[in-house]
């Protein structure tokens, strides 16, 4: 009687054992944890009846088919255990091999340096029907933040849950950080980033830029259009309006960056007193001043010397460069190129990324500094150029001569500054003992080009790149300084109809008709 009811024991135990692995692999759907109690009550109950068999047990394995038998079980036991240590190991050590050419698959920089700074944890609820694609792509984001989590949910089973949410689409992203709620629709790498600065970030930064002086406009899509630019901003929770200082008279309250780019004419006295206004109330500005090429261009006098007044020089000259390298992108030496930069917090990690400036002056931090005020240089072009002060000998060819001013590379074509600002009359203290709370800093970034930010240019591996990371410093989110998620590069490949009928004809004809002739062959060889 002792002995049947171990058996029943036995196939209990054996049976607990093959239920915990259903659960383990999602074959049976319930809680995670059962798997593990289910695991150890079966063995606990197959070790008991091991226990009170042990001489049949013994007697079994003194024959030598046994013990063969329990040499492959053993090795089978082995060969699982290295199996299941390697998947472990792999579910915690996540290396992965990208090939493509622009990383399509790994998170950029951005993205991981907005993750590693979440202070709170961060919910994406991803509604649709097939999740695979989803979870391939969320899980790099899992594995880089801890702070992250996912949970995917099907619409049409749980229309609670997607009423709720207010889900119109398959594939929508809801992204939730504290009290704060964003919805992404697209499921690339960038959307998915972009989503998280919104609901991460809780405010939207308003950028100006300036209008009346022959200014790039953020909303034009002609060739030397900023629309590009005006559209990268809005994914990053900027809003950008135009600003027309001569009519307003003062930069408006709400203004967090106000952007200079390439004016045509100078600025105004009055214009000024309100960039300098703007400016001692812990404003930040972006010049960003084309050289004069024409020997009849109107002298940006004021706004030259308002860059002087906080440290900078901005140079009378244009920047040449004979390394060869604007070839590559269908230009000539009038284009400098950078690929080294000077240390700075806007070009943190950027080393290797070219960028191009079409038609560029110097920009160089004064020396000794400003009123108190001392710059640095964020970019340079190569030792392979000069800042030609000449611009009547452009059109000659002449080389560098310093004799007339010209001055050997590297060429300084960018620099920023950064002082504290004076507090506010209403300011509350409490707010200054806050940690998130950014010092009050006014900053001004210059840099001797605008083209490299127009539509044309943006095609260049790192220009957006580089206008964005200016933009991120200035608002004080050094979280968006770095490289930015890359579009999948187009990689189809074009064919006239003469190369489509011979790959036809190797596919369908040379190719089986050498296999078949190798066969040949090898058939007349044996014969022989």
């Amino acid at each position: 009687m002792v002995t049947r009811i171990f058996n029943i024991i036995g196939w209990i135990g054996t049976a607990l054992v093959v239920f915990a692995v259903l659960v383990r692999i999602n074959v049976i759907p319930i809680d995670q944890q059962w798997s593990v109690r289910l695991a150890i009550a079966g063995l606990v109950a197959m070790v008991a009846y091991m226990a009170t068999q042990w001489r049949e047990i013994a007697a079994m394995f003194s024959t030598r088919q046994a013990r063969y038998w329990f040499m492959t079980i053993v090795g089978v036991i082995v060969a699982s255990a290295v199996f299941v240590a390697v998947n472990y190991i792999s579910s915690r050590r996540n290396y992965r091999w990208d090939l493509t050419s622009n990383q399509q698959f790994s998170l950029s920089d951005q993205t991981k340096n907005v993750l590693a700074k979440l202070d709170a944890p961060l919910q994406i609820q991803v509604f649709d029907r097939d999740f695979q694609q989803h979870r391939d792509r969320l899980r790099e984001y899992e594995y880089v933040s801890k702070q992250l989590t996912t949970e995917y949910i099907d619409p049409d089973r749980q229309r609670t849950a997607a009423q709720q949410a207010g889900i119109q689409q398959y594939g929508t992203y809801v992204i939730k950080y504290k009290d704060r709620t964003e919805r992404v629709t697209s499921s690339t790498e960038q959307d998915i980033t972009n989503g998280i600065i919104k609901v991460v970030s809780g405010e939207t930064r308003k950028v100006y830029f300036t209008q009346g002086h022959g200014e790039k406009d953020p909303t034009s899509m002609e060739r030397t259009g900023f629309n590009g630019i005006g559209d990268a901003l809005k994914r990053e929770n900027y809003t950008v309006e135009r600003l027309a200082l001569a009519q307003t008279g003062s930069v408006p309250n709400d203004a967090s960056i106000v952007v200079v780019a390439g004016p045509v004419n100078d600025f105004f006295p009055p214009e000024i007193e309100a960039l300098e206004k703007f400016l001692d109330t812990q404003g930040k500005l972006l010049l960003m001043l084309d050289p004069e090429i024409k020997p009849d261009s109107p002298p940006l006098t004021n706004l030259v010397a308002l860059a002087k007044d906080w440290g900078i020089e901005v140079g009378a000259n244009v920047v040449i460069d004979t390394s060869g390298m604007g070839r590559m992108f269908g230009s000539d030496a009038s284009s400098p190129v950078a690929l080294t930069y000077p240390p700075h917090a806007i070009t943190e990690g950027f080393n290797n990324m070219i960028t191009l400036y079409p038609l560029a002056r110097s920009v160089n931090p004064a020396s000794g500094g400003t009123n108190g005020r001392t710059a640095q240089s964020f970019i340079e072009t190569s030792a392979a150029s000069w800042a030609e002060r000449d611009m009547t000998s452009l059109s000659t060819g002449a080389g560098m001569d310093e004799a007339t001013g010209d001055k050997a590379g590297p060429i300084s074509l960018a620099a920023a500054v950064a002082v504290p600002a004076s507090t506010p009359a209403d300011a509350k203290p409490e707010d200054a003992k806050k940690e998130d709370t950014p010092k009050r800093e006014a900053r001004m970034a210059v840099v001797g080009d605008s083209d490299f930010s127009a539509n044309f240019a943006l095609g260049v591996q790192g220009n957006r790149d580089m206008f964005m990371n200016i933009v991120g410093w200035l608002s004080q989110q050094e979280n968006l300084i770095s490289i930015r998620p890359r579009e999948p590069s187009d990689r189809r490949l074009s064919l006239t109809v003469t190369q489509q009928i011979w790959v036809i004809l190797t596919a369908m004809i040379v190719v089986p008709g050498a296999v078949f002739s190798a066969g040949v062959y090898s058939w007349w060889r044996r014969r022989k």
